[in-house]
């Protein structure tokens, strides 16, 4: 059979509706057309194919190894529910926008989004609705080609990257099926979400289809909340790991094998220390115990970084930089927090929460900060549901036509104030100091200074909250003069400072007084033997107290805090990966 065929029909329904009907224009840069003598080039690499009405070149839910070129003919792009392939209408059909959200391409389009690079089920199907002509090429291959050929890959990841975006915001997708007020299902569309995974939730508090979705499958409400690729892969409850395994973002390791840098964490001074490592041909492996961006992920707007005017969004910035290093060979996974590091004959061995052990000839530390919990009693009982810390559409979606309070003064939370005051009614900015100059840039302040839907409360500390399944208010009291007031808020955005995440590091290399990783001539201080260097106690400027390990971004003892020094502390300490490797001969 050829590759790519189905023996089973296809979907002439689906190309039934779609046939003849006019190309999608390209408004937004995310379908452009292929010239002549780019397809010639591509050519080169891949096969031509003729398909027929109803194909299934790309199936919701599975992964696709192959990239296509249409040649001739035309394909609808879009969610089109069970894909059971029999024509059958099934629940997760019914829908009212299932199918509004489609496109039409013809000749010269190339289909596929981020998922076929990263080695994830697709989001979405492609179709063949007139018959004609593809150009098939293989997804490692299509890899090789967006490395060497420049002016063909900036063109296919630009185009990609857009359609990731307009994936997001469209509803098309995984399907979570569950309940806002659950933390389980609150964790699942966090993961989802911190990775740039298209989903829609259907909750079972407000969404008539999720409880048919349930009595189709027949499953019970305790399985919830449920993941759905299609009507045969669904996952009751899964843990973090399993959904990343699923989702392609837990990439193989051989076995045994020695990588010569290993980084752990992969916020922006990670992702920079991987792109650099990778790009300077050193086999490099990532990890991150939540998802790949770190906090910075979470970011909804960064307005004063260097190279966009405009602005960008965390999780942009950050998905950018995976895929470039992905494009020169880093191999990133998420869902596996580093638990461990020893030492196995001169090399640096690195245990993992899931199991998992690695071994490296140099290491990186980048697993940057966690923000702290805000000391409120009671306020467990509504973390997930209704307290969050970290404002990305996801939360703010679940409170958009509600008021919400933001707690801190700094750039994280002026950030999120000006996120949620975009839907939200009314936000309330709650700073315990005098005023915002002390820790917020100074366009941050001015920006929500002059937001009719921002009320900024200064000298104001929480007191108590308030609610039954979620929270309804929030009780404050003015530092200065003791007065009290509550106000009605559905969400609490927690942003009060952060702690270094080193906790599984006591006892290996040496942290400062608040936990964070001393590097240089400080680690050299009263370093304990067993971590010496067998060379002498000289350390690089960003080596810790163990030879051969570097920190870099937020957990190092005395970083600046900001996005753009962490990268630039990740490209540093590659270089001086280098200068080890060199030194030690490995």
């Amino acid at each position: 059979m050829i590759p790519g065929t189905r023996a089973d029909g296809g979907r002439p329904d689906v190309a039934a509706r779609y046939a003849g009907l006019p190309e999608t224009p390209d408004a937004t840069g995310a379908f452009p057309r292929l010239s002549a003598t780019q397809i010639q080039r591509l050519a080169a690499f891949g096969w031509r194919r003729p398909t027929a009405a109803g194909d299934v070149l790309i199936a919701q839910g599975e992964r696709s190894d192959q990239f296509y070129v249409v040649l001739s003919g035309s394909v609808v792009v879009g969610h089109f529910g069970s894909l059971d392939r029999t024509g059958r209408d099934e629940p997760v059909d019914a829908e009212p926008d299932a199918e509004s959200e489609v496109q039409i391409h013809g000749a010269g389009r190339f289909l596929g989004e981020l998922g076929l690079l990263e080695g994830q089920p697709a989001f979405v199907s492609s179709i063949v609705t007139d018959p004609g002509d593809v150009l098939a090429i293989s997804a490692p291959v299509l890899r090789e080609v967006v490395q060497t050929d420049p002016a063909i890959g900036d063109l296919i990841l630009r185009a990609y990257l857009i359609r990731r975006s307009i994936l997001i915001g469209s509803g098309a997708g995984l399907r979570i099926v569950g309940s806002c007020l659950s933390p389980d299902t609150r964790r699942v569309l966090e993961f989802a979400a911190r990775n740039r995974l298209p989903h829609r939730l259907l909750d079972l508090e407000k969404d008539r289809q999720a409880e048919a979705l349930l009595e189709h499958f027949g499953l019970p409400v305790s399985d919830t909340p449920l993941v759905v690729l299609n009507s045969r892969h669904i996952l009751r409850n899964p843990d973090n790991a399993a959904l990343a395994q699923v989702m392609g973002l837990r990439p193989a390791v051989q076995h045994g094998s020695v990588c010569d840098l290993l980084v752990i964490g992969s916020g922006p001074a990670g992702l920079a220390a991987s792109v650099y490592g990778a790009s300077d041909g050193l086999s490099v492996i990532v990890r991150d115990g939540i998802a790949a961006g770190g906090q910075a992920s979470t970011a909804s707007r960064i307005e004063n970084y260097l190279g966009f005017p405009s602005g960008i969004s965390g999780a942009e910035l950050a998905e950018r930089a995976i895929i470039q290093a992905r494009k020169f060979g880093a191999l990133i996974g998420v869902s596996s927090a580093a638990v461990r590091l020893g030492e196995d004959n001169g090399l640096h061995v690195v245990d993992f929460n899931d199991g998992d052990r690695l071994t490296a000839r140099a290491v990186i530390l980048a697993t940057g900060v966690r923000y702290r919990r805000l000391p409120v009693p009671g306020i467990e009982a509504f973390e997930g549901t209704s307290v969050y810390y970290a404002a990305t559409f996801v939360e703010a979606r679940s409170c958009r036509l509600d008021p919400v309070a933001v707690v801190g003064g700094g750039n994280s939370a002026g950030q999120a104030a000006l996120f949620l005051a975009a839907q939200s009614p009314r936000v309330y900015l709650l700073v315990r100091g005098p005023d915002l100059a002390a820790d917020m840039s100074r366009y941050l302040i001015d920006q929500l200074e002059h937001h009719h839907r921002v009320e900024i409360l200064l000298n104001t500390e929480v007191a108590g909250l308030s609610g039954e399944k979620s929270l309804s208010s929030v009780d404050l009291v003015d530092n200065k003069t003791g007065e009290k007031r509550r106000i009605d808020a559905r969400a609490l955005f927690v942003f009060v400072g952060a702690s270094a995440n080193t906790r599984w590091l006591e006892g290996t290399v040496r942290l400062d007084e608040k936990g964070h990783v001393v590097t240089g001539g400080d680690a050299e201080i009263g370093q304990p033997q067993d971590i010496r260097s067998p060379t002498g106690p000289r350390r690089l400027p960003l080596e810790t107290s163990r030879s051969g390990v570097f920190a870099a971004g937020d957990v190092r003892s005395g970083s600046i805090k900001r996005v753009a020094s962490a990268a630039g502390e990740g490209s540093m300490a590659v270089r001086m990966v280098h200068e080890h490797l060199a030194a030690t001969g490995r």
